[in-house]
């Protein structure tokens, strides 16, 4: 098992601990020590380091994100983050599809 941990500056005036798990089956996981992470929430603080981004890391190993990165390709989280992004893209068309239809009922309601 291979575990990497950041510190990463986020609202709290303490750094939140980040880690990342992965096992010798592939499977990774990832914990965060912000509210949101504790409660199994979604956190920034996680998808960030998994998009290899090193934004807010105060801690000095910033060159591990793309470490962490790479051991997303072929596991579990890989292919629950891609269906979570393919619904959000999804979700941002149909938000716009309804943000226009509302506009077309207010101007057919004004005749």
């Amino acid at each position: 098992m291979e575990e990497i941990a950041f510190e990463v500056q986020g609202s709290s005036s303490e750094p939140y601990k980040v880690v990342f798990v992965k096992t010798p089956s592939n499977q990774l996981s990832a914990y965060c020590s912000c509210p949101a992470g504790q409660n199994g929430q979604y956190c920034k603080h996680r998808f960030t380091i998994l998009d290899g981004v090193s934004k807010g890391i105060v801690s000095n190993n910033e060159d591990q994100v793309m470490v962490v990165k790479s051991w997303l390709r072929d596991t579990n989280l890989e292919s629950a983050l891609v269906k979570m992004r393919e619904l959000e893209k999804e979700s941002n068309n149909i938000k716009k599809a309804l943000a226009s239809a509302k506009k077309d009922v207010a101007k057919a309601m004004r005749g």
